[in-house]
């Protein structure tokens, strides 16, 4: 990765009330009194430096059990509707460029780096860190500002903490620098990027072996 100075943009995906008490899809790793702080944090981190926020809203189809825009569960969290933005973005898939007028956005002002936060870790998360790299975006990842659930299906059963978990060091690997909220905000202040690790070395570390 490039040693200058990254023109990031954070962005805070789907902090909606359907993820909190009440909602339908209750976000259980890591809890929620953790990762809320933390995305108001980075939020204000980020306005204090000039730097671009980006708040993200899912909306499904009429007729859908969840995420109905006319409904309180589908609103924004009021810790995220009060703070200052500078786009708002409403999508109906998982990623925030697909069907948006998000990657235009960004190409507008020059950003190169995107810093990710919010819900769910494994979905609309996942969907934008993959886009993004591909797109030829450096990408930031908040691991204690975003969170998952439990899974159970056809496949298999994992928890919010194995998703949340697993997915974090797969992201590490390859597709994004994976940060906690206090490393990020001291790379924000310093203006400096953020490495990931590459699947090599991962598999090494994984495997017992040296990577020197």
């Amino acid at each position: 990765m490039s040693s200058a100075s990254p023109r990031r943009a954070l962005v805070v995906i789907d902090v909606q009330n359907e993820y909190f008490d009440g909602g339908g899809l209750p976000i259980e790793h890591p809890p929620i009194a953790q990762t809320l702080p933390n995305v108001a944090r980075a939020m204000d981190a980020a306005t204090q430096a000039g730097i671009p926020v980006v708040v993200v809203r899912h909306h499904a189809p009429a007729g859908a059990p969840v995420f109905q825009a006319d409904t309180p569960a589908g609103a924004l969290h009021d810790e995220i509707a009060r703070r200052p933005r500078d786009h708002l973005v409403t999508k109906a898939f998982p990623s925030v460029f697909t069907g948006t007028d998000f990657a235009g956005w960004l190409q507008a002002r020059n950003i190169d780096t995107l810093a990710v936060t919010g819900y769910m870790t494994h979905n609309c998360v996942a969907s934008t860190l993959f886009e993004g790299l591909h797109r030829g975006l450096a990408m930031e990842y908040l691991h204690d500002a975003s969170g998952a659930l439990p899974y159970a299906n056809a496949a298999g059963r994992a928890s919010a903490e194995e998703i949340h978990r697993v997915f974090s060091v797969v992201f590490h690997s390859n597709f994004a620098a994976v940060t906690s909220t206090a490393n990020w905000l001291e790379a924000l202040k310093a203006r400096q990027p953020l490495g990931r690790d590459n699947p090599v070395f991962s598999n090494r570390r994984g495997r017992g072996l040296p990577v020197d």
